[in-house]
């Protein structure tokens, strides 16, 4: 379906939709375009035919989005004789209600697809440039358990925003430069978004995966095989402590077979008490490799904290220099959905010597 400001209405209502964006701040085509019966078509086509979907959003979160789209549609229709509303969303929902959906306290529990759309915000919603609807755009989908916080108090098993701003980043023209055609140490991987991100859309030539939670590793690995990233000459996955000593260790021997370019990490700056450690690490891949550049973002929940790691690198003679690259506020995202309402930064970090 070709509609110009049709379709980019429709491109961003499912790009929202597929990262499980919340539902009462669902960016909805208007009214007058949810009564057509091509768009209903669409809707249904793209958003809730688990036929031609297999790896929609849970059924509950489904529910939710599609009681919300039927209500809009009905508030639109003036003239029942020339309007309605699609079979295909009626039996949609009436099947959801017959048979039950999980509880929400079951649906928290549960594993969930997220779909995340990789394209810079310049390139807007003109992604299909060829005018079909049904080409591909640039995507990661990962298993996310968006509620669990594991035995060891990680929260690695959702995507966090300061994850998605750095992926923004690294999507822009300044951003892709710095890791492209180069070997990548990912520290506090979690899902895994940013190692798939350089992996799949970004053309770097080695990632290594790193964090400090077992059980985050394991769904990290499922994580890339959905993304059909199976290739180890491409991406490693490790578990990784900081503050250790790496000399004669897997670090070590993954850095001499693909020397460490760049080291990336996203929201791992939170925990005071790990600040030393992280940055003893720093320090030691320093050691490793002096013309190495660390990429760090963190959502500034606690400036005493972020400062903290701030004087821990100064102390470290570490040189850091903030980079200019703010997020714009949700209603004016294109693709990478996040909240910013707290300041995220992000840092570019090199040794002195």
């Amino acid at each position: 379906m070709a509609g110009g400001g049709m379709d980019s209405q429709l491109l961003l209502l499912r790009r929202q939709y597929m990262q499980l964006f919340e539902p009462d701040f669902l960016a909805w085509p208007p009214p007058k375009f949810l009564k057509n019966t091509d768009v209903q078509a669409w809707l249904y086509k793209h958003l809730f035919d688990a036929g031609r979907n297999t790896r929609l959003p849970p059924e509950r979160y489904q529910m939710r989005v599609l009681k919300q789209l039927i209500a809009k549609i009905e508030k639109a229709i003036e003239n029942l004789q020339e309007d309605g509303i699609s079979n295909e969303l009626v039996t949609r929902l009436a099947s959801f209600m017959s048979r039950g959906v999980p509880s929400e306290f079951e649906a928290v529990q549960e594993k969930a697809y997220v779909t995340f759309t990789c394209m810079p915000e310049l390139h807007g919603l003109d992604g299909n440039d060829d005018g079909n609807d049904d080409a591909p755009e640039p995507t990661i989908t990962l298993l996310e358990r968006r509620h669990l916080i594991s035995g060891s108090r990680t929260t690695g098993f959702r995507t966090w925003e300061a994850s998605l701003h750095l992926g923004s980043y690294l999507l822009t023209e300044a951003g892709s430069r710095l890791v492209r055609a180069k070997n990548v140490l990912e520290l506090g991987a979690g899902t895994g978004f940013l190692s798939i991100l350089l992996a799949k859309h970004l053309r770097v030539n080695h990632v290594t995966a790193t964090d400090g939670d077992e059980g985050v590793i394991e769904a990290l690995k499922e994580n890339l095989a959905l993304n059909s990233l199976n290739d180890r000459e491409k991406v490693r996955t490790e578990t990784f402590g900081w503050g250790h000593d790496i000399k004669d260790t897997w670090v070590e021997q993954d850095c001499n077979a693909s020397p460490y370019d760049v080291v990336i990490g996203a929201d791992i700056t939170y925990d005071k008490v790990a600040i030393s450690a992280l940055v003893s690490t720093l320090r030691s891949l320093f050691d490793m490799r002096p013309k190495l550049v660390v990429i760090i973002a963190g959502v500034v929940r606690n400036a005493e904290t972020f400062q903290a790691f701030r004087d821990e690198c100064a102390r470290r003679h570490f040189v850091i220099e903030d980079v200019e690259f703010e997020p714009k506020p949700m209603r004016q995202q294109k693709a990478l959905f996040y909240a910013a309402a707290v300041p995220i930064k992000i840092l570019y970090i090199t040794s002195s010597g």
